[in-house]
């Protein structure tokens, strides 16, 4: 089971790290900031295995596509330093969250380092340290790629809106609790915020479980971003009313057609977009481009439980629902609740990564991006740990 204990919220100004490995005299341990209880209060969680670890992924407690990735890779790590099995860490990790495609992209990683230490006559202990290293490299590169994926995405802002003062929307969350860095499209509007292009950031509260309330606003109010909050069906009178300048959202998996799959109500905001001749941009690494899912028909979209649509939480009120929370439905409402939802590239002004934007968004573009990405990291050879 992973340990949980209050966090001090006093004097956290420049953010909490959403994950970190840490050595206690106890044993290796990997330390989750539990995001499902921001806003309200700042706990960790302390995971001493992999099963701990998985449990935290499903429930939401560490969440993001690139935050997943270095999850895993600290899972399999983990595993491995405690002489727990690594095959079956590897494998639970992998179907944690199966439509977020940076999971498995982290897993892999370290179980191969893993595995290739053995195979050059490591001894478990070693074997542990090597996939250890390949971790702690995979979180030193997102950390790296979220910066230069804001600066990629601040230049093609000033692209196209030139003149700044930009009113961007959001969904969902994509700041620093989903990357080794400070996120993905958050990333991109924090930097507008900075060099003063920012003139406000539309949050979209993300149902069901209002990671845009919780969590976005969190990183924005925490950043001295101007922000205003929307329930999601109100995106669309924004965009009547000439509010919104740019649609900035994350992605868990892009297909290789350019089907990126994002928290479910991305779909609607990018018709609306399209609809209303407002750039629609999508911010990710290329680890999430997964040229082995050849179309967004393809994604394996994860259905949530009914009752974080049928309840809501609410602290200091007794609890008499299913799943924890107060009911807001008649008993025994069955809901629809998709994790995710695709949108196709057409409705896809650009997808920026690390190693630039894609505009228009193709096949043959993101291919060539992806493969250009894969011969510099055999040029820089293996890290050194």
């Amino acid at each position: 089971m992973a340990d949980q204990y209050a966090q001090s919220g006093e004097d956290k100004s420049t953010g909490s790290p959403a994950i970190r490995w840490d050595e206690p005299p106890e044993g290796p341990v990997v330390v989750l900031l539990d995001q499902t209880r921001l806003p309200a209060e700042e706990v960790e969680l302390v995971c001493t295995d992999a099963s701990a670890l998985v449990e935290a992924i499903r429930s939401l407690a560490v969440r993001g596509a690139p935050l997943l990735g270095i999850a895993g890779a600290y899972g399999v790590a983990l595993a491995a330093a405690r002489g727990f099995g690594v095959d079956e860490a590897a494998v639970a990790l992998e179907s944690a969250r199966p439509t977020a495609v940076n999971l498995s992209v982290g897993v892999r990683r370290a179980r191969a380092a893993y595995d290739a230490a053995l195979a050059d006559g490591a001894d478990a202990e070693q074997a542990a340290g090597a996939a250890l290293a390949a971790a702690r490299q995979l979180h030193r590169e997102d950390a790296e790629a979220s910066a230069r994926m804001a600066g990629h995405g601040l230049a093609l802002l000033d692209e196209l809106l030139p003149g700044g003062g930009h009113r961007i929307l959001t969904h969902c969350n994509s700041g620093s609790l989903v990357s080794g860095g400070e996120g993905t499209a958050f990333a991109v509007a924090l930097a507008a915020h900075r060099v003063g292009q920012l003139r406000r950031l539309w949050v979209d509260e993300t149902r069901p479980l209002l990671q845009g309330a919780r969590l976005t606003a969190y990183e924005a109010a925490r950043n001295g971003m101007a922000y205003t909050l929307l329930t999601d069906s109100a995106a669309g009178s924004l965009f009547a009313a000439g509010e919104v300048d740019a649609v900035l959202v994350g992605a868990d998996r892009i297909a290789a057609d350019g089907s990126v799959a994002n928290k479910v109500g991305s779909y609607p905001l990018a018709v609306l977009a399209r609809y209303h001749h407002v750039p629609f941009i999508v911010v990710a690494p290329v680890t999430t481009v997964d040229p082995e899912t050849p179309d967004g028909a393809s994604i394996e979209v994860e259905q949530r439980p009914g009752y974080e649509v049928t309840e809501v939480a609410a602290p200091n009120v007794p609890v008499t629902g299913a799943g924890g929370g107060v009911p807001v439905a008649p008993l025994g409402t069955q809901a629809y609740n998709p994790a995710f939802d695709v949108t196709p590239p057409e409705l896809i002004t650009a997808i920026v990564t690390e190693e630039g934007a894609v505009s228009p968004v193709t096949a043959e573009a993101l291919a060539e991006m992806c493969d250009g990405a894969r011969r510099a990291a055999v040029r820089q050879g293996p890290a050194v740990p």
